[in-house]
């Protein structure tokens, strides 16, 4: 076979050679240890919190290090691609603490564009680069044309990332194969001249030199030394139209940028055979590859299952709506990431997330159950350590979206939602009430007459006499003006001459002699003022809220009994 014939035939309008391009990429000029990561995304819908997995390893790997971190949009698949996803994608991403040093971004006019040397950083603009090497592969008899009917063709534009990884048997997968891939090797130079006169369409595979039968051996950052068998089957290098297979597309532009660590999903483990031949087909240096346990989460039987896209969860809009702060969600990942992270917390309770340096070693091999009770433990964490400037604008930016009603009334007067938010906070042991901004409502919502409702009643146990008489010598006493312990005082004094003792200690000693204790005096005035047998300090409440609406508030409970 006249391979320079076959490839000219093959690829008329290419008139570079590798080396060409080659000079057009210069070796990144960076520090001794500096890693190059990448994500590279497929524009088809939101970001899946699996996304967020690999791509926070990847920037915590190349920032730690001094190295760079770019963003790589894979949109070869025209029909798959939803118009604005890329640009949505950055942009959330940009929210959870990921940004990129280079690569496809957004530029002043809300488009793509390119930042850095190594672009296009959309494969779909690199189609000559990737003929480029295709050609050359074929010059070398590493691959070869073939010419499909209609119906082949339109089974092969169906192939997408996730059919190309479906069948994880790579074995089962090739003995299939083999029969029909040998028999399509067998071609000439002029079987290939009259399909090109006929217009038939081809598309070009490699020519496989592997034997399953052996294999081969391998390191992979997270799982350790492992063996494959080598790869024998005829795998797509450029569908029908042009376009790179993931496969060819990211060999040859992880070379060309530099990667230095690719950090990918362990389903793509039955994939790594065709991807070392092509590294080493095309002569490049393979970088290290990082396949990461996929996140579980437990099913309604107790059973672990694949996060997937239809959970709650595993769209990342899913936590804006929530109302989950991003700080949160990303020292969530991070306790899913690193066995030791929770230990580093402790001891380090004000530094950021960015600060813990991350290891690879402490990864999981077997896999991270996605939690969301541990979630909002994580969150509650985060959030009393803000102040409460920071906690109003945040809840409030969120309110004004997704509870309009809430927002306007935080918004009407900051100092006051500042005020309520600051109850409790700073200090060694911070309230924890908040897991997401929308549980502001259920925690705040009585400061607004307007959310002001009373959700909870006195239990049947207590006399009613007893509650009237409460209230009533609460109002007669009650000065804004009191120091807590004298307002304190006064409550204590009330329950005393109602029989209610307090004395915690004469009450546990013997409940008996006493109609209760000064909890449920103070019980009576916090369900008629706050409407809730749960809520921050009584008299900070009381202090926020002004005298006229502590005393309308009893005043109306009074009506009620």
């Amino acid at each position: 076979m006249d391979y320079n014939r076959l490839a000219q035939l093959l690829f008329p309008n290419i008139d570079r050679l590798p080396s060409d391009i080659e000079n057009e990429f210069p070796k990144r000029e960076l520090p001794e240890g500096a890693k190059v990561t990448r994500f590279a995304p497929s524009p088809t819908g939101f970001v899946h919190f699996g996304g967020l997995f690999p791509t926070t390893v990847a920037e915590r790997l190349a920032h730690q290090s001094g190295g760079v971190l770019y963003l790589r949009i894979e949109d070869t698949d025209a029909k798959r691609e939803v118009p604005g996803a890329a640009e949505a994608l950055i942009r959330t991403l940009s929210v959870y603490g990921v940004d990129f040093d280079e690569g496809a971004v957004i530029g002043e006019d809300g488009k793509i564009c390119d930042k850095g040397i190594y672009g296009p950083y959309k494969q779909s603009m690199r189609g000559s680069i990737y003929q480029t090497y295709a050609k050359q592969l074929v010059r070398e008899g590493k691959a070869y044309p073939c010419f499909t009917t209609e119906e082949e063709l339109e089974e092969l534009s169906k192939v997408n990332k996730k059919e190309e990884i479906k069948n994880t048997d790579w074995q089962a997968e090739a003995e299939a194969r083999r029969a029909q891939m040998l028999a399509q090797r067998n071609f000439t130079i002029e079987d290939v001249e009259k399909n090109l006169a006929e217009g038939n369409p081809f598309v070009l595979r490699i020519l496989a030199d592997g034997d399953p039968e052996r294999k081969i051996k391998f390191t992979d950052l997270v799982k350790g030394n492992m063996e494959i068998p080598e790869n024998d089957e005829d795998f797509v290098l450029l569908k029908s139209d042009g376009i790179p297979t993931y496969h060819f597309a990211h060999a040859v532009d992880d070379h060309l940028m530099g990667t230095t660590h690719v950090i990918r999903g362990e389903e793509w483990l039955p994939s790594l055979a065709k991807h070392l031949q092509l590294f080493r087909y095309l002569g490049f240096r393979a970088p290290k590859y990082m396949h990461i346990a996929q996140i579980m989460r437990l099913d309604e039987a107790g059973n672990k299952k694949k996060l997937s896209k239809r959970d709650m969860g595993a769209n990342m809009d899913d936590y804006t709506r929530m109302g989950y702060c991003p700080e949160a969600v990303c020292e969530y990942v991070m306790t899913l990431l690193n066995s030791n992270y929770e230990e580093w917390r402790m001891q380090n309770p004000d530094k950021s997330y960015r600060d813990f340096p991350f290891n690879i070693k402490k990864m999981s091999v077997s896999g991270c159950l996605f939690d969301f009770n541990k979630l909002g433990d994580v969150s509650k964490n985060v959030i009393s350590k803000m102040d409460a400037k920071a906690v109003t604008e945040k809840i409030t930016a969120w309110a004004l979206e997704f509870d309009k009603e809430l927002g306007e009334l935080l918004a009407r007067d900051v100092s006051y939602a500042e005020k309520i938010f600051a109850i409790g906070r700073g200090g060694k042991k911070p309230r924890k009430d908040l897991a997401t901004w929308a549980d502001a409502r259920g925690y705040m919502g009585f400061f607004y007459d307007e959310l002001f409702a009373l959700e909870a009643s006195y239990d049947e146990k207590y006399d009613k006499n007893d509650i009237r008489k409460v209230l009533e010598g609460f109002l007669e006493s009650y000065d804004e003006f009191d120091d807590m312990n004298t307002w304190f005082d006064k409550i204590k004094a009330i329950g005393e001459g109602l029989g209610y003792t307090s004395d915690m200690k004469a009450y546990k000693a013997d409940p008996s002699a006493f109609k209760g204790n000064v909890a449920d005096v103070s019980m009576f005035i916090r369900l008629a003022v706050i409407g809730k047998l749960n809520a921050p300090d009584m008299y900070s409440v009381m202090q926020i809220l002004g005298k006229e609406r502590v005393e309308n508030r009893i005043k109306d409970m009074l009506n009620t009994l």
